[in-house]
């Protein structure tokens, strides 16, 4: 009784969170879609080459005692990375003599109003944030001071698991334990969302399950989401590009309304 309970709860809460959510999905639909089509491979695992190296900078080789390097290489393997290149990064992270990656945010706004946050991982900051601000200069938009956007966006982990031949209510039971917030099926694949201190736990219930996330990440998942007409939800969008194209650049999350028009005029 007390599962059920509980899954009737996590449905009705799922119900509420479904309208700020769908945007969130609709948006990494997007990006799975665009991954595959414009055959960015490369830059995926330059992203997450920087990820491991700055993980075994700040914590060392082993995985096993690493836990943001277990996940730099988890991801890794879920965007087929070969192991030779992960190996690769992993040395050149444990090179004392090798270059030193910055973290850095950056925070400002598109055309139209919408809210851009940007994490990069840099070796010059100068160069970065430079970039930076002619791409929002040159797309209308404009560089603002960190802390700005700190009420639009929540702290979230997002886990993108593979459907297969799990069984969605198992699967739904076994992440309402783990402390999800959400869990939603598109494409042939789970989007779970979970608080940010609920992150880790969430990873330890997959690994019992023995499930391998296609991506596990923190990011930042608008409050509300911003209705722009197509034009203009196209213009930023085109931003959003210049800024993934950028090799500094780690993450890009906005608070644009990702509607079906505009899905399909990704297509």
């Amino acid at each position: 009784m007390a599962l059920n309970a509980d899954k009737k709860q996590f449905q009705e809460r799922n119900f509420i969170n479904h309208s700020l959510m769908s945007g969130h999905n609709k948006w990494s639909t997007i990006k799975r879609k665009k991954g595959a089509l414009d055959a960015k491979r490369s830059k995926i695992f330059s992203k997450i080459n920087k990820e491991i190296t700055v993980a075994v900078k700040e914590s060392g080789p082993d995985p096993d005692s690493n836990p943001r390097l277990r996940l730099a290489i988890a991801n890794a393997k879920g965007a087929s990375m070969p192991k030779d290149n992960i190996q690769r990064a992993i040395s050149k992270g444990a090179d004392k003599d090798g270059n030193s990656f910055i973290e850095c945010t950056y925070e400002g706004y598109a055309s139209g109003g919408i809210a851009i946050f940007i994490e990069a991982t840099t070796d010059n900051p100068q160069r970065t944030v430079s970039n930076i601000r002619s791409y929002f200069n040159k797309y209308g938009g404009n560089l603002g001071t960190n802390g700005s956007l700190s009420f639009i966006f929540d702290r979230k982990g997002i886990f993108t698991v593979p459907q297969g031949n799990l069984d969605q209510d198992e699967f739904e039971m076994a992440v309402i334990d783990a402390g999800a917030e959400d869990l939603q099926l598109e494409d042939g694949f789970f989007t779970i969302t979970t608080a940010l201190e609920d992150f880790g736990p969430m990873m330890k219930k997959l690994e019992e399950l023995g499930i391998e996330p296609e991506n596990a990440e923190l990011q930042r998942v608008p409050k509300d989401n911003t209705n722009l007409d197509l034009e203009s939800s196209k213009k930023v969008m085109r931003l959003i590009d210049i800024f993934e194209e950028d090799d500094d650049i780690q993450a890009v999350y906005h608070n644009m309304e990702i509607t079906d028009e505009l899905m399909d005029a990704m297509e």
